[in-house]
């Protein structure tokens, strides 16, 4: 849970820095944009979950 605070942390900070600059925001605007991150964490962390079972069921 720490490891989380710390993100929100960074990212608080340097959402705050690309506004003070006027910079446009390093991060997807639209919700389709996080939804896609958050697919691609998912993505990868199934095929770690299902890589070691498709091993066990080919040995």
């Amino acid at each position: 849970m720490k490891e989380v605070g710390l993100a929100l942390l960074a990212g608080f900070i340097v959402g705050a820095i690309f506004a003070v600059f006027k910079l446009p925001i390093p991060a997807p605007p639209a919700l389709a944009g996080i939804a896609g991150i958050v697919g691609i964490y998912l993505g990868f962390k199934f095929i770690g979950w299902v890589t070691p079972m498709i091993t066990s069921i080919l040995n």
